[in-house]
């Protein structure tokens, strides 16, 4: 029996973040039959990859050195040789200039999925990635940007001609991110009671530059001088590790909040966690589609969330939440106390976003859309 055509997915590193959570999705669910699948990591992977339900997918590590490794380049022309796949599938500027390797390897059919700007380049002006992108643009046959935002900047800037593009917007998966179903229950590891009487504020991501949390920790210890009756019921948690845990780590214990905060680094239980949120908040300085966004708002949270990007496509303000301004963490503690002063908003929030979720942002549609660009090369 023939077998089923290989798609190779081409990403910096198998870890935790809204790229590889979908794609992780997109592989666990769409047919075993229609396609198999095969990840190339510059980098290297996690235990991330335990999240992966299907036993044939092969994980391929380059371990890509720092700055321009000439050698990687030979090192993917290699394995591509050897896997030969049907379709490669990068993701984002930094593995798209791999499309070199996988064209000289004799891929007939290349895909370039832009998911959100690159932390040197975070409102998408960089010049130098603007001219790569354009040179790249000779060697791949589809672009799959994830939101508006992204589509504009490849016909505008990039010059990629219409034909070339199809807009996927993510799913979630609802199955896993749903609303809590009663009273919030302990969490494995977190020193928090989850009394009713607190307002939980929590973010997930990696916490490096463009997802700036330092931002959100800012916004927390101003709403909680701005409302010393209520600051003691104020509550934090940031999921995630990076350069930017000690800095946020040494601003809460500077203002005095280190008891009201958990910082506990990477968890695999995303959505247990969103489930003993009250509120979520992305206070990204850039961003594609927010994966974090799309399941925070599964679970019934209403998000507080950075102008940026996509993240107006998916918050709609003063409906299923609120959009504030960048680096603005005034603002952002504003809308924080705002929810803190009317639980009846909070909850309306995080009914109609959870609603919007179910009609708009279905894994299935998001699937089939991925499948029907794949299906198009044949």
């Amino acid at each position: 029996m023939r077998q089923p055509p290989l798609v190779v997915h081409i990403i910096y590193r198998l870890g935790v973040g809204g790229l590889e959570n979908g794609l992780v999705n997109l592989i666990n669910h769409m047919p075993a039959e229609a396609y198999r699948h095969a990840i190339i990591c510059l980098k290297d992977s996690t235990d991330f990859r335990q999240r992966l339900a299907r036993n044939d997918v092969e994980i391929h590590e380059l371990h890509k050195k720092d700055g321009q490794d000439w050698h990687s380049f030979v090192a993917m022309y290699r394995l591509l040789k050897q896997l030969q796949p049907s379709i490669v599938h990068t993701r984002n500027i930094g593995t798209m200039e791999y499309q070199i390797s996988a064209f000289c390897a004799g891929v007939k059919h290349r895909v370039h999925g832009e998911h959100g700007w690159d932390v040197a380049d975070p409102d998408g002006t960089n010049v130098k990635y603007q001219l790569l992108r354009r040179v790249l643009n000779l060697f791949v046959h589809r672009f799959i940007p994830l939101s508006r935002h992204l589509e504009s900047y490849l016909l505008d800037k990039v010059h990629v001609p219409p034909r070339k593009i199809t807009r996927i917007i993510n799913g979630v998966d609802t199955q896993i991110f749903y609303p809590r179903p009663a009273h919030k229950q302990p969490l494995d590891a977190c020193p928090f009671n989850f009394v009713e009487i607190d307002t939980v504020i929590g973010t997930i991501g990696r916490m490096h530059g463009v997802k700036d949390q330092i931002t959100l920790v800012k916004a927390f210890i101003l709403a909680c001088q701005r409302d010393v009756e209520k600051s003691g019921h104020l509550k934090l948690i940031i999921i995630g590790d990076g350069p930017l845990h000690k800095q946020a780590l040494d601003l809460l214990d500077a203002a005095g909040l280190s008891a009201q905060v958990w910082l506990p680094g990477v968890r695999n239980d995303v959505a247990e966690i969103n489930r003993r949120l009250d509120v979520f908040v992305l206070p990204s300085l850039a961003e594609g589609i927010s994966n974090t966004i799309l399941e925070a708002m599964a679970c019934g949270l209403p998000v507080i969330a950075t102008d940026v990007g996509g993240n107006s496509e998916l918050v709609v303000d003063a409906v299923t939440g609120w959009l504030v301004p960048v680096n603005d963490p005034g603002a952002m503690a504003d809308k924080i106390l705002a929810y803190v002063h009317d639980i009846e908003t909070l909850h309306r929030h995080g009914l109609q976003g959870q609603q919007r979720i179910q009609q708009n942002f279905s894994l299935t549609a998001m699937v089939e859309n991925y499948q029907a660009v794949y299906d198009s090369f044949f």
